[in-house]
């Protein structure tokens, strides 16, 4: 009885010792078939990596390429290429992963499909101008034949213009000056002594120009006395390096029309001698008289 007691326990340690060794075949046949798995799934991943890189690398020669053609569109063209680059390099460091190499492929397709629009686009820019080329070959010997014809057109319009600026300027003409004694009703009393003399009337004519600009138009009145002194304001004004001390200014409007103007100028202890009345235009003498007082 004792024996055949013995004799199970041994089919049974037996029986788990084979479950055991079972168990464990089985463990070591999963794990080396998960390294296996594993050892597959990293050269998979960095063969696609290898590829993606080499992708990259040739888009970002096409665009070298492009950049090298210096068209308008160099600036982008550029932008995007360092785009690439950069993501040249985060690939080159990046973990060897499934789940990242993913994201650089998506990457990619978003930069190949971005390059081929403006490769299009490049295409398009470089067919208009070779138009353009051939169109400015064809006309380059007329273009000669317009330039000898347009010197000739330079000229006449400068003299042209010459003659119009002439055209528009205006004349004074019928330049007078009355001398008057005031009273003290306001009436004036003419007179050419120099001791009854209080009031000088200077009048002059703006003739009509009908090509003239129209506008307010102001005139410098200078009057000098016997003894060489400016009557009146004896205010000074500047054009560029040139200055005027002038007795007033008269500004008219002017609408291309014949225009009188009168101007008066009061003063005292009036000299005898001879009087010189000038009409300027800005720095520019346009009519002159003179009178005498006794």
């Amino acid at each position: 009885m004792e024996n055949q007691n013995n004799h199970s326990k041994l089919k049974a340690i037996i029986g788990i010792l084979a479950v055991l060794l079972i168990g464990s075949l089985i463990y070591i046949f999963k794990l080396t078939s998960d390294a296996k798995t594993l050892e597959t799934t990293v050269t998979t991943v960095k063969s696609e990596k290898e590829s993606v890189l080499k992708d990259l690398s040739d888009l970002k020669a096409t665009y070298d390429a492009a950049i090298a053609e210096n068209t308008s569109m160099s600036d982008e063209l550029i932008a995007e290429r360092d785009k690439v680059v950069k993501l040249m390099e985060e690939l080159k460091s990046a973990k060897g992963d499934n789940a990242s190499l993913q994201k650089y492929k998506t990457q990619y397709k978003a930069l190949e499909q971005k390059m081929q629009n403006l490769m299009q686009e490049v295409a398009v820019l470089k067919t208009q101008n070779q138009t353009l080329t051939t169109n400015l070959d064809s006309t380059k010997v007329v273009l000669e034949d317009s330039k000898k014809y347009n010197q000739v057109l330079v000229g006449q319009n400068e003299e042209l213009a010459k003659t119009v600026e002439k055209g528009q300027k205006l004349t004074v003409t019928n330049l007078k000056t009355g001398t008057y004694k005031l009273r003290s009703s306001g009436k004036q009393i003419m007179t050419d002594k120099a001791s009854r003399t209080d009031l000088l009337q200077v009048s002059f004519t703006i003739a009509e120009n009908k090509i003239a600009k129209s506008g307010d138009k102001t005139y410098y009145v200078q009057v000098i006395d016997a003894k060489n002194n400016v009557l009146g304001n004896k205010e000074t004004v500047s054009f560029g390096d040139t200055s005027l001390t002038y007795s007033f200014t008269t500004t008219v409007q002017y609408e291309n029309k014949t225009v009188d103007v009168k101007e008066q100028l009061k003063g005292k202890d009036f000299a005898k001698g001879t009087y010189f009345v000038n009409v300027f235009d800005k720095d520019e003498l346009v009519s002159k008289s003179s009178f005498t007082l006794r």
